[in-house]
């Protein structure tokens, strides 16, 4: 089941918010920063346990790592970090659909039944909105769909878009 919601991503009860965050996950601008913020300085000490795999970077580009929400409503925060748009090709399609199929795949692995992504990428990383919103239907249907993933039928998977232009965006791709 997808849903769009207008909102706050850190208000949300539900098992796992998704994090747009950036490779050294300590909190940023944006909704990495308003996440970190409403998760309280527990989550910043979890993200420094978190083993670096090359100076500086704990979560690359694409992939997702998981930590507890802390004092969030949501049990679970899912780092994923987007691509910074160039043009659109230099990998940054395949960076942002692996984004969402990893954050899918570990919530999957923790045995969330509920997710909620933010628009990730479309911020300061200047992703064009409608072409990321395409990305992330997509693959969340594709998840959906799977007959191999783990309670996929199950899962509720929220878009939670601050701004209601963005909601818009999400509404006119799943209508």
């Amino acid at each position: 089941m997808i849903k769009i919601i207008q909102g706050d991503i850190t208000t949300l009860a539900v098992d796992a918010i998704v994090n747009a965050a950036n490779q050294v996950m300590l909190g940023g601008g944006g909704v990495d920063g308003a996440i970190h913020d409403a998760a309280g300085d527990e989550l910043y000490e979890a993200c420094l346990k978190v083993p670096e795999v090359r100076p500086g970077v704990r979560c690359p580009t694409g992939e997702a790592r998981i930590t507890s929400g802390f004092k969030l409503p949501a049990k679970f925060v899912i780092h994923t970090v987007g691509p910074v748009y160039r043009d659109g090709l230099h990998g940054e399609p395949e960076k942002l659909a692996a984004c969402y199929r990893n954050s899918l795949a570990l919530a999957a692995e923790n045995g969330c039944k509920s997710i909620a992504f933010p628009c990730i990428s479309t911020g300061i990383y200047g992703y064009p909105k409608e072409d990321a919103a395409k990305i992330a239907v997509r693959e969340v249907r594709k998840f959906l769909a799977a007959k191999n993933a783990k309670d996929a039928e199950e899962m509720e998977v929220i878009f939670c878009c601050f701004a209601e232009r963005d909601a818009a965006v999400y509404e006119k791709l799943l209508s």
